[in-house]
Formats: structure tokens, C-alpha cells, sequence
């Protein structure tokens, strides 16, 4: 060891182990050694035949070293030794502001280390008046570094919280507690369970530094790095902690709360889990309250909905999750939404579902696929059924198209579309309102040798198992129409006006809902 000024440098040699014994040593070689001052005894004795160096004192007994004081009913004082041993009733009095009590000390002045065991109880008073008490039956004060230490089990109350455990040290100066092993904070509000934690009974600030529980009657909370302000209820959790509140659960990889106000925000892969109503929301930020059930998701967010053995993957740059009540919540994306489910997928600006009635909402240029089929208007309804696809309403602009092949598609627009499925299939399509189709009908070979170009005021048709035509129904029963071999097709008379194929748009798997595209004009995709 070299001495630099008031600098310790310590060099440790290869071999050796550092421990709490080592530090005494240390500190006791370091440290200038003072007296211990034997103030007042009713009662000296000194028997040398039993111990030459020990003075047995009795009665009103008070010792002072540097600015502590002990009291108690009796001691042994080992003058030489800069130590003693008291006795009942023991007391010791650090300035104005730490107390500490019990029924045995032994108090070594040469590391300045007081071990006070049986019924010890240690008063902090703080700046505001309030007290700090720890209660245990085993403890260690050590002066020199201003920190007490339990290590049998310990239980610390202020004015907010009472927190146990099995290993606990208190420093009075900084008011910092740390406690490890079994360690339960008690609030009026909420208990929090924890293997590492650190307190302040200054900010009444709670910091997390293992795995930890936080129950209360809102919800759960799991941690296991943070700190929860058990003053105002705030928290920061980190390393993807999770709230639990009633049948949802946000987790991220920070968590802002507040149980005061039931509200959480969530950064970096956050997810919000409806277990009750199926649906998680997913994405790079998310807000929650607890009292409306309102949420919120953007920056890559996603909504998953898990029904019928299938699940529906929706993104958009924003999402939110609104709750009507306990049976129904709404909802609504806004911008870029698109969406894949193994029987549908689709695109639009906006999108609107309400688990009540079970309807949702295609705003905005929105465009549907069932197979090889494509649904587009100026708005999509969709209708479901057990969380399947019972119909969907194209109230205005209504165009159907089925592809073929890359060349072929068959075409069908009008005013108001309706399309009915079965099961995971289109079957049957009613068009009312300047009803117009392009159908390219397929011999029994699987070949094409004619388009079937018909226009009426309304028009039904089915599909078969196949996906092909099975029948056809017009309003008027003559409508009016026409029928060109193949080979005298002309590039415009393949498709009608507005005809216009979006598969490129189209979601091929859940992970391609996050595929970016430019929208197009009708005459790009004509092109």
C-alpha cells in the first residue's frame, strides 16, 4: 500500500482476495486511531486474574468516541484495545440524527465498527422531521463508511413504505438502502416483491436491479431493471418489462407509468395483448390507458387478430384500439394500411372494425383479394361471420376481377357490388347499377376461344368450387353485349374502362404488410 497525499492506491498482489475483513484492515491501518472516553459508571472494577486489560463498569454507563456517544447499564471496556462490550439498555448516538438500539454491542474504535445485536431498532430522522426505522435482530454500523448493515433478516419503515429482507444495508448520510434476497416493499397502494433493490427514503424512489413483481389492485407489473417512484407512482421499467392490467399486457423495451393515472408508454418493440378480445398490437411506440382501455400503436405498427385457427396481420402508420364496452372495441388505421390473412389481404388509405357488429371499413382507394379474385371502389365493407367472411359491400365505383392468367382477366364493374363467400371462397356476386362484364368462358380443355362482353342494368352470377362460372343472371333477360373470337382481340377491347390489376399491391405473406409502394395513377398501372 502507498500513501499519496489524502489518495489510497491500493495494489493487490496475485493471490490475494479482497473481503469485507481485508477492507478493515485496511481501513484500521489508514485511519488515525483515537481514544474511546469512558464519560460516566456508577460502578469501576478491575480484576486482573480474570482479564488484566478488561475494566467492568456498571450503573449509567456513557462512552464517547469522536461524536458518538454509548450508553447502557452495564460494560466491559478494553481501553487498550480501543473496544467494549455493553450491555442492556444499549444506545448509540450519532450526532442528532442516528440512533440505534439493543441489547448487545460490541464496538471495535479501531475500524470504528459497532455490531449491535438482539432487538435492534435504528432511527434515522430525515430533513423533513420524518423518521427512518430499521428493525432487525442482528446489525452492523460501521462509522467509517457511514453504513449499517443486516444480514439476518431486516425491515426498514418511513413514512411511505415498509421494505423486509434477509441482507439489507442503510447509509443515514446519503439515505440510500439496498437490500438483496427476499425483499418485499409494502405500500399502502401496491407490494412489490424483488431479489435486488435499492431504495431512497429521501425521493422515496424505488430502483430496481433484479427480477421483480409490483401487484396492486390495478394490475401487474414485471421488472427487472427501473425505478418506481412510490410517491407519485411513476416508474420507468426497462429491459422488456411488462404491465399487466385487467386482460391486457403491454411490454416493451422501456415503459414509462403512471398508476396514478392508469397510463403507460411503451419504446422499442412494444406490444399491447388483448387476451380477452384476441388482438395484439405491435410497434416502436405505444400509449395506454388503463381507466378508457384506449391504445394506441404507430412507427411500425401492426395489429394481429387471432381467429378461427387463422390470424389477420394489419399495418398502417398509425393504429388505434378504442373500447365501447366490455364486449366491443373499435379499430381504426390510418394511412398506408395493409393487411394479410390467409383468405383475404387488401390496401387502403383508412380502415375502420367494430368487433360489435363485426363490420369493417375500407376508406380510400381500397382495394381486396379472395384468391384470384379483386375487389375494388371508392369503399370496401366487409361483413363477418364467426370472424370469416360472410360479404362484402361495394356501395359506389364497384369493379371485380378475376385473373386468368397474366394476359386474361375476367371483368365485372358497376354502381353497387355485393359479393358473398362460402367458407373461405367467393361464390356468388350481385352487381346493381350499369352492370358491365368481360367473361372469358374456358372450354373443357382449359382453353379460351371467345370474350363474352355483356352491359345491363343488374347482373348475379356464381362460382363453383373451381373458381369458374357456373351461372349467370341479367337484368333485362336481353342484354346488350357482344361475343369476339380471340384471335380478333384488340388491346382495348380486352378490358373495360376502369379496369385496372393491383397485384402488385397485394400483401403476399404477413411479413410484406410492411412493404413500402408508391401509389400509382389508373393510367401507370394501364401502362
Amino acid at each position: 500500500m502507498k500513501y499519496l497525499g489524502s489518495c489510497i492506491i491500493l495494489i493487490f498482489l496475485p493471490g490475494f482476495v479482497f473481503s469485507h475483513a481485508n477492507a478493515q484492515e485496511v481501513v484500521a491501518d489508514t485511519v488515525k486511531k483515537t481514544r474511546i472516553y469512558m464519560e460516566n459508571a456508577d460502578v469501576r472494577s478491575f480484576n486482573k486474574k480474570i482479564d488484566d486489560q478488561r475494566e467492568t463498569l456498571k450503573g449509567n454507563v456513557i462512552f464517547r468516541h469522536d461524536s458518538s456517544y454509548m450508553y447502557c447499564d452495564s460494560a466491559y471496556f478494553y481501553e487498550r484495545d480501543l473496544s467494549l462490550e455493553a450491555f442492556g439498555r444499549v444506545r448509540l448516538e450519532q450526532g442528532d440524527t442516528l440512533f440505534v438500539y439493543g441489547d448487545y454491542l460490541f464496538y471495535n474504535g479501531n475500524i470504528e465498527l459497532a455490531q449491535m445485536r438482539h432487538n435492534v431498532r435504528m432511527v434515522n430522522i430525515q430533513q423533513d422531521s420524518s423518521e427512518v426505522i430499521l428493525y432487525t435482530d442482528s446489525l452492523d454500523y460501521n462509522r467509517l463508511t457511514d453504513l449499517c448493515y443486516y444480514f439476518e433478516g431486516g425491515r426498514i419503515i418511513d413514512a411511505e413504505n415498509e421494505l423486509t429482507s434477509v441482507y439489507g444495508q442503510y447509509s443515514p448520510e446519503t439515505k440510500i438502502a439496498v437490500f438483496n434476497d427476499s425483499v418485499c416493499l409494502t405500500n399502502p397502494n401496491f407490494v412489490l416483491y424483488s431479489d435486488t433493490l435499492e431504495y431512497s427514503t429521501e425521493t422515496k424512489i424505488a430502483t430496481i436491479l433484479g427480477p421483480s413483481v409490483i401487484e396492486s389492485d390495478s394490475g401487474l407489473i414485471h421488472s427487472s431493471r427501473g425505478w418506481y417512484n412510490t410517491e407519485n407512482n411513476t416508474s420507468l421499467l426497462l429491459d422488456r418489462s411488462n404491465v399487466l392490467s385487467g386482460e391486457k399486457i403491454l411490454v416493451g423495451d422501456s415503459l414509462v407509468y403512471d398508476r396514478a393515472d392508469g397510463t403507460g408508454r411503451a419504446f422499442g418493440n412494444m406490444s399491447l395483448r388483448d387476451t380477452a378480445q384476441q388482438m395484439t398490437l405491435t410497434g416502436h411506440y405505444g400509449y395506454y390507458e388503463e381507466k378508457t382501455e384506449y391504445a394506441f400503436a404507430t412507427d411500425s405498427a401492426c395489429a394481429l387478430e387471432y381467429s378461427q385457427g387463422d390470424t389477420l396481420f394489419l399495418h398502417a402508420d398509425t393504429l388505434e384500439l378504442i373500447t365501447i364496452d366490455s364486449t366491443s372495441r373499435i379499430l381504426r388505421a390510418f394511412m398506408g394500411v395493409r393487411f394479410y390473412r390467409s383468405d383475404i389481404q387488401g390496401v387502403c388509405d383508412s380502415m375502420r372494425f367494430n368487433t360489435k357488429d363485426s363490420i369493417l371499413y375500407m376508406y380510400g382507394n381500397p382495394v381486396l383479394w379472395n384468391e384470384n379474385q379483386q375487389l375494388s371502389g371508392d369503399t370496401i365493407i366487409i361483413y363477418m361471420a364467426d370472424s370469416a367472411i360472410d360479404h362484402v359491400h361495394v356501395p359506389s365505383s364497384a369493379f371485380s376481377v378475376q385473373c386468368i392468367d397474366s394476359g386474361y382477366f375476367n371483368q365485372l364493374g358497376g354502381n353497387d357490388l355485393k359479393a358473398y363467400f362460402r367458407g373461405k371462397r367467393l361464390e356468388h356476386v350481385d352487381i346493381d347499377g350499369n352492370a358491365e362484364s368481360i367473361y372469358y368462358p374456358l372450354e373443357k380443355d382449359g382453353t379460351m376461344e371467345m370474350l363474352n362482353y355483356m352491359k345491363s342494368s343488374y347482373l348475379s352470377f356464381w362460382m363453383n368450387e373451381e373458381g369458374e362460372l357456373e351461372k349467370l343472371k341479367l337484368y333485362p333477360p336481353i342484354p346488350a353485349g357482344k361475343v369476339i373470337p380471340i384471335p380478333d382481340l384488340s388491346v382495348e377491347e380486352k378490358t373495360l374502362k376502369k379496369f385496372v390489376w393491383y397485384g402488385d399491391l397485394r400483401p403476399v405473406d404477413k411479413n410484406d404488410i410492411f412493404r413500402f409502394y408508391k401509389k400509382k395513377t389508373l393510367q401507370e398501372f394501364n401502362r
